[in-house]
């Protein structure tokens, strides 16, 4: 009879005030900084997603523009050659959002995207030899594609640099740097954006008003 009354005491489950102190701690972890690794690192991916999206509205917009420019400079050849071989470049990439963990690859990207945003630059400045060109309908409207690309990709490459800093500061700093030793300590510190070329970190000029 003792034992059936000990045994029903056991499975009857927590009483009040376990819940309550399970509650109470609960809380106290969360106030302490427990989940800003990962919601941070989910902010990282996030604001990455946005760098890859606005890079490849860009790409996308490079074959119209070629097109639109070569029919009234076809002898430009080769700046118009760099531009689709700097497209082909970034494209056959192999991007996803793995690559924010491999400085390496992350380098090479940032090289890619660089010498595209080069070869821009001085499809560019062609262009301002061609008046008709540049009273094309059709090339006013990529124009326009292109300036507000151009925009969303400084955007997006500055809040994906705030993110890292956010994340990579939650780790060096405590409590922070608790919570990464003894949970997430398979989260890497990240690396973020660098000017890899000069004028690099300058978006391509692409007013012709």
């Amino acid at each position: 009879m003792l034992f059936r009354r000990k045994y029903a005491a056991v499975i009857s489950g927590p009483r009040p005030w376990q819940l309550l102190l399970v509650i109470l701690m609960a809380f106290g972890l969360s106030g302490c900084g427990i989940n800003n690794i990962p919601t941070y690192d989910e902010s990282v991916k996030a604001n990455w997603a946005q760098v890859q999206s606005q890079y490849q509205r860009r790409a996308d917009l490079i074959p119209n523009l070629v097109k639109t420019v070569k029919a009234y400079a076809a002898h430009e050849r080769e700046t118009l050659e760099a531009v689709t071989e700097a497209r082909a470049k970034v494209n056959s990439m192999q991007v996803n959002s793995d690559i924010i963990n491999d400085p390496a690859k992350l380098q090479q990207f940032e090289a890619a995207q660089s010498q595209l945003s080069s070869a821009l630059s001085r499809l560019m400045v062609v262009v301002e030899r061609y008046p008709d060109l540049k009273a094309n309908q059709n090339f006013l409207a990529l124009q326009s594609q292109l300036e507000g690309t151009e925009n969303r990709i400084s955007v997006a490459r500055r809040d994906y640099i705030a993110a890292v800093e956010r994340y990579n500061r939650e780790i060096r700093t405590f409590p922070g740097r608790i919570w990464h030793a003894v949970l997430y300590s398979d989260m890497p510190l990240r690396d973020t954006f660098e000017a890899t070329s000069e004028g690099a970190e300058k978006a391509p000029e692409v007013d012709f008003q």
